[in-house]
């Protein structure tokens, strides 16, 4: 008898609610989600539809308000904050739409502060030469166009050898050219190290790159498909 492979996150009936004053504001309701090793997944809604706060949950940067949340074997909604931190630190790479470089450390530096963080990185220089970086490496971000400051970010995701990359509209600064590179390492890293990528976008062009597209409305999952023929990077047009 075959047996299904455990998942590597499971979300059921996870809910967020934020209150400001007296005042309670849905953000997500009752979402399910079953996220595979090796995945390429693209999280795809309008603004205020749900999708950041969806990574965070899925980050360990926020808890739900209701609902349940595993990594791999762990339950992430009953995690103490010291495990959550220990969890964010070790198996989350964060991509972020800008950058978030030290604009005083040069692309070599800012992706060894991130081994820094973990007992087992790569080199700076392996994590750059993944995103095809090594020769702008002593540069500092003020002389990197704005693809290469992204791909340091990438770079610096990397080095942390995570099991769950996480890109929080990493294209959104970007024009198409460069957007293409972009999406395209992510799809090599996709392929050739077998990494789990989860991207959240408004741009529904970018959807027709990933393995399933989820989309969310009004924080909840209105639609999850499969895609069964994602096109290469280069090919996204908008």
């Amino acid at each position: 008898m075959e047996t299904k492979t455990q998942p590597l996150l499971r979300i059921e009936g996870a809910s967020r609610i934020f209150r400001m004053g007296e005042v309670e504001v849905p953000a997500l309701s009752n979402v399910d989600l079953t996220i595979d090793r090796g995945e390429f997944i693209v999280i795809f809604g309008p603004s205020g539809s749900g999708k950041s706060t969806l990574i965070n949950l899925i980050g360990g940067i926020d808890r739900p308000t209701t609902g349940r949340l595993w990594y791999n074997h762990t339950e992430l909604t009953k995690a103490p904050d010291d495990a959550l931190t220990n969890y964010r630190r070790e198996e989350v790479g964060f991509i972020f739409q800008f950058y978030n470089l030290v604009p005083t450390l040069t692309a070599y530096e800012n992706v060894q502060v991130a081994t820094e963080l973990v007992n087992h990185p790569l080199a700076p220089t392996a994590a750059l030469d993944l995103v095809e970086l090594t020769d702008r490496m002593d540069h500092f971000p003020a002389q990197l166009s704005g693809g290469e400051q992204q791909r340091v970010a990438i770079a610096r995701a990397l080095a942390k050898k995570p099991g769950l990359l996480l890109a929080d509209e990493p294209t959104g600064a970007l024009d198409l050219k460069t957007a293409r590179r972009v999406l395209g390492i992510l799809q090599q890293l996709n392929t050739n190290q077998r990494l789990t990528v989860i991207l959240i976008t408004h741009n529904p062009a970018i959807a027709e790159i990933a393995h399933r597209v989820v989309r969310l409305v009004s924080g909840q999952i209105a639609e999850s498909k499969i895609n069964e023929h994602p096109i290469p990077a280069e090919k996204v047009s908008w």
